[in-house]
This record gives C-alpha cells, sequence and structure tokens, in this order.
C-alpha cells in the first residue's frame, strides 16, 4: 500500500489553498485549451526565473518570481485547475 506522506499532504493542501485564492480573485475560469497554454506556460516561466537565482543566474527582465515554492505551487494550482476543466468536460459528454 502507497503512503502518503505528512509533506506530500502539505503541499497539496498548499495547492489547494492557491486553486480557492484563484478562484476568488477570478471566478472559475474555463478557457480553451490554447488560453490555458499561455496561462501555464507564464507560471512555468516565473518558476523558471525562481529556479536561476540558487543557481547564481540572472534574469533578462525584472520579475516577483522570488519564491521558488510559491512559484511551484502556482504552477500546480495551474494545472489542477486545467485538469478540472478536462475531468468536467468529459463528465458532461
Amino acid at each position: 500500500m502507497k503512503q502518503v506522506t505528512e509533506l506530500m499532504a502539505n503541499i497539496n493542501q498548499d495547492v489547494l489553498t492557491e486553486r480557492i485564492k484563484q478562484n476568488e480573485k477570478w471566478g472559475v475560469q474555463r478557457h480553451d485549451m490554447g488560453k490555458w497554454l499561455a496561462i501555464l506556460a507564464e507560471e512555468f516561466g516565473e518558476a523558471a526565473q525562481a529556479m536561476q537565482g540558487p543557481l547564481g543566474l540572472t534574469s533578462m527582465k525584472e520579475t516577483d518570481a522570488d519564491d521558488l515554492y510559491e512559484e511551484l505551487i502556482q504552477v500546480a494550482a495551474v494545472a489542477s485547475a486545467i485538469a478540472e476543466q478536462v475531468k468536467e468536460s468529459k463528465v458532461n459528454l
């Protein structure tokens, strides 16, 4: 039997908390996959920029992506929102 660790549970709770924040800020979002890809790419780009700091690399542009953990949680939350829409559309077919 696979175990859910406390760390796994905590991280997934942070993703869920971020999903709630997103819904409060933007409402429930439903987009075409092209729009979702743009949103996810933007979040992934911020995570990539945040990863550069510990590597001693500097970004070509200024960014607020200075907290790698938070940026990764946002990537996961956007991916979760996309998955929700995919699952919802499959249920409704």
